[in-house]
C-alpha cells in the first residue's frame, strides 16, 4: 500500500507541475524621433510586425505543446480518481483503517509502536492523495484558461503591429502616389481664349447610365477609353448634395473588369494605379479637378495626400474604383 501511494504521488506531482512560460511583450521601439522620415517609420513598423508575428507563432507552438501535456494530466487525473475511489471502497468495506486498540492487542510494545506509525502514515498518505487530486483538477482548469489568455494577448499584439505596418505603408503610398505605365497623352479639352475652363452643364447623354454628364467629362472618359482603360464605369448619380456626380462632372471607374467589388489586389490594383496616374499626368489637358484612389486624394494644388472620407468599405475608401472629377 505504501509503495502504491508513493507511486501515485509521483504521478500527480509530475503531471500537475505544468508551468506556462510567459509570453514576452513585443519589444518596445525607442520613442520615434520627429526627424524620422515616413520611410524609416515604415521600416520600424515592419520590424515590429515581424517580431509580433514570431511571438504569435511561438505562443501557438507552446499552446500545442501544453495541450499535449494537459491531455496527459487528464489521463493521470482519471487514473488517480479511480485509485482514490478504490481506496475509499476498501475503507468502507473493511470498516476503516486498523484501530489503535487492535494494534495494541498484537503483542509487544515494539510491535504496537510500529503498528501505530503505519496507521498514522496510511491516514496521512490517503489525505495527501485526495488533496493532490483536488489540486490537479484546479491546476488543469487554470492551465486551460491561461493558454487562451496568452495566445489572445499575442494575437492582439500581432493585430496592433499589423495595423501600424499597414498605416505606415499607406502614408508612404500617399506621399508618392500611384505610378503608371506609358499610356500616351490625352488630347486637350477645349478652353476659353484666356485659358480658363468654360462653364458646362449636364447636357451630354451619359454613356454609362441613363443620366447626363458635361462635355468635358465625356471628353475625359473617351480619352481614358482610347488609352485602354475600358473597364466598367458609372458616371451620373442623382441625389448627392454638393457632389460632382449629379452635376455630370464625375465618373467612378472600376479597377475590376466585372464591376465594383471588393478591395482591388494584384492586376486589378495595378490597373487602378495606372488609371489614376494617367489622369494625374493628363490633368492639365483634361481639366481634372481631383482624383481619389486607394485611400489617397490628388488635386492640382496639393498633389497626393491621404484620403480620410472613407468608412472602411471598398467603395467609400475608393479601393475598388478610381474617382475622377473635372472642372
Amino acid at each position: 500500500m505504501k509503495t502504491r501511494w508513493r507511486r501515485l504521488s509521483v504521478i500527480v506531482t509530475a503531471t500537475c507541475a505544468l508551468i506556462l512560460a510567459p509570453i514576452a511583450e513585443p519589444a518596445a521601439a525607442d520613442p520615434e524621433d520627429d526627424s524620422h522620415s515616413i520611410e524609416e517609420e515604415l521600416e520600424i513598423a515592419i520590424e515590429e510586425f515581424i517580431v509580433a508575428e514570431q511571438e504569435l507563432e511561438d505562443a501557438l507552438e507552446r499552446q500545442e505543446e501544453l495541450e499535449d501535456k494537459i491531455k496527459d494530466t487528464k489521463k493521470a487525473i482519471k487514473k488517480l480518481t479511480a485509485e482514490v475511489n478504490d481506496f475509499a471502497e476498501l475503507i468502507y468495506t473493511t470498516g476503516g483503517l486498523p484501530s489503535a486498540t487492535a494494534v495494541l492487542a498484537t503483542g509487544s510494545p515494539s510491535s504496537a509502536i510500529d503498528g501505530l506509525s503505519l496507521v498514522s502514515y496510511l491516514g496521512d498518505e490517503s489525505a495527501r492523495q485526495l488533496q493532490d487530486l483536488v489540486v490537479a483538477k484546479e491546476d488543469l482548469a487554470a492551465d486551460e484558461d491561461a493558454l487562451a489568455d496568452e495566445v489572445d494577448k499575442a494575437q492582439k499584439a500581432y493585430d496592433k503591429k499589423e495595423k501600424a505596418r499597414d498605416d505606415a505603408q499607406r502614408d508612404v503610398d500617399a506621399q508618392s502616389g500611384p505610378s503608371g505605365g506609358d499610356y500616351g497623352s490625352a488630347e486637350p479639352a477645349p478652353r476659353n481664349p484666356d485659358g480658363s475652363w468654360p462653364s458646362e452643364s449636364c447636357s451630354v447623354d451619359d454613356p454609362t447610365t441613363s443620366g447626363c454628364i458635361t462635355a468635358r467629362m465625356n471628353h475625359a472618359l473617351n480619352q481614358a477609353r482610347a488609352a485602354g482603360f475600358e473597364r466598367y464605369t458609372s458616371c451620373y448619380r442623382p441625389g448627392e448634395d454638393g457632389g460632382e456626380h449629379p452635376r455630370g462632372r464625375a465618373c467612378d471607374m472600376s479597377a475590376q473588369a466585372g464591376g465594383f467589388g471588393g478591395v482591388a489586389t494584384g492586376g486589378d490594383k495595378t490597373y487602378g494605379d495606372n488609371l489614376a496616374a494617367w489622369f494625374v499626368d493628363n490633368a492639365s489637358s483634361l481639366g481634372v479637378m481631383y482624383v481619389i484612389w486607394y485611400n489617397q486624394f490628388w488635386d492640382p494644388a496639393n498633389g497626393w495626400g491621404p484620403y480620410s472620407g472613407g468608412n472602411g468599405s471598398p467603395s467609400a475608401d475608393h479601393t475598388n474604383h478610381v474617382h475622377i472629377s473635372v472642372f
